[in-house]
């Protein structure tokens, strides 16, 4: 198993901020490490979300509206981050488990990702997670 939360950071959004509001702006490859090949948001959340891992995707996670605490494990080490400003998120590397929880009223999690989404390649459980991270 290897460590991966090291390279779990935040990331610092571009934004204008004029009289009529608020503009961010993430180019992939010059804001983020990876160019981006998916764009999702989740809103309208009733329940916690997450309980997963992808093997090969790069992702920007971001509060766009309210909060959210992010609960990250490599197997070796936990972190928890709260996100809750829309010019700030975190770049999470590919294999990383990650639970969603603690959302705010109104939350909106936007997500950068640099692949497609491939039901297959989506590790659904902490349990199979652990037995992925320690294989060679």
């Amino acid at each position: 198993m290897k460590p991966r939360l090291g390279a779990v950071r935040p990331v610092g959004i571009p934004t204008v901020r004029d009289p009529r509001g608020c503009l961010s702006v993430i180019e992939g490859g010059r804001h983020i490490p990876f160019q981006v090949a998916r764009v999702f948001y989740m809103h309208g959340m009733t329940a916690d979300r997450g309980g997963h891992a992808h093997p090969d995707t790069e992702q920007l996670v971001i509060a766009a509206a309210g909060s959210l605490r992010l609960d990250l494990t490599d197997g070796l080490e936990n972190a928890s981050h709260v996100l809750d400003d829309p010019a700030r998120g975190l770049y999470i590397p590919p294999m990383v488990f990650i639970d969603i929880r603690d959302l705010s009223p109104g939350a909106v999690c936007l997500v950068l990702a640099s692949t497609h989404y491939e039901p297959g390649r989506v590790i659904r459980t902490l349990a199979a997670y652990l037995e992925a991270a320690a294989a060679p």
